[in-house]
């Protein structure tokens, strides 16, 4: 897989291409000057998947309302649904099928709304390229890291711009914005609200999960285990390179949060 040149190409093709930003992508790039940058790059639509991540929080909560007897693990990491399903399978009954990722969510609605026009998801994970070619090849995703977009930036000598006009053609100022944190998707949905005190699992960190997910097999009280594979959340992720400290990134992702606007 070299997702770089396909972008390079089908920039020069000039393809229809929408962007689908990542909620971790404020700690990387300012706003709006990266929305500035994407339309210079060829970008026709601009997408925040905090957008999708909306959606996802819509499905899991219907999924515990129907079945309110089960538990789940969620699902929007590749990472850790790769590892269960590989490495712990007999875990596997507990994760959240059905429930979109936000990236997956995102791509519906560009599809839906843009007809014609290719997702690009730009974001800190690496295993959401795989998540894009094994799990839903259908939606024709192209996922590139921050640190990939800033290759091809530099290839077509995109230089930092800003259009005080510019901003997302489809945004999201609720909680979701702040998904890339740990327990993003818990706190966002309300569900630290609805659920009793000990029946939420928040954690993140490869050191962290084995031992979560097997404390969440044998403990019926946790009814939801809200897992991340990268520290901190995605805001860890290896598409990010930052001298910004973990609770830099954090700040980062609650001052855009903060704007109250697209």
């Amino acid at each position: 897989m070299n997702e770089v040149n396909t972008l390079i190409e089908l920039i020069n093709k000039k393809e229809k291409l929408a962007a689908m930003m990542a909620p971790s992508f404020p700690i990387v790039f300012s706003y709006p000057t990266i929305i500035t940058m994407l339309k210079k790059l060829g970008f026709s639509y601009t997408v925040e998947v905090a957008v999708g991540a909306k959606k996802t929080n819509e499905q899991l909560l219907r999924l515990l309302k129907e079945n309110p007897d089960a538990r789940y693990i969620t699902s929007p990491c590749p990472t850790v649904v790769r590892m269960i399903r590989k490495q712990m399978p007999q875990y596997e009954k507990y994760l959240s099928h059905g429930v979109d990722s936000p990236m997956m969510a995102t791509a519906k609605i560009v599809i839906e709304k843009y007809p014609g026009y290719k997702p690009v998801f730009i974001g800190p994970c690496i295993v959401k390229k795989l998540e894009a070619i094994e799990d839903v090849p259908d939606l024709n995703i192209l996922v590139i890291t921050y640190t990939e977009l800033k290759q091809i930036l530099g290839h077509f000598n995109i230089s930092e711009e800003t259009n005080p006009d510019d901003k997302f053609d489809i945004s999201e100022t609720g909680l979701t914005r702040m998904y890339a944190l740990d327990g993003g998707l818990s706190h966002s949905s309300g569900l630290t609200d609805q659920m009793q005190e000990g029946e939420i699992k928040i954690v993140s960190g490869t050191q962290n999960n084995i031992q979560a997910i097997k404390e969440f097999d044998t403990n019926p009280k946790i009814r939801l285990l809200d897992i991340l594979n990268c520290p901190g959340g995605c805001i860890g992720g290896p598409g990010i390179i930052s001298s910004l400290t973990p609770e830099g990134r954090k700040t980062k992702i609650l001052e855009f949060f903060q704007r109250k606007s697209s």
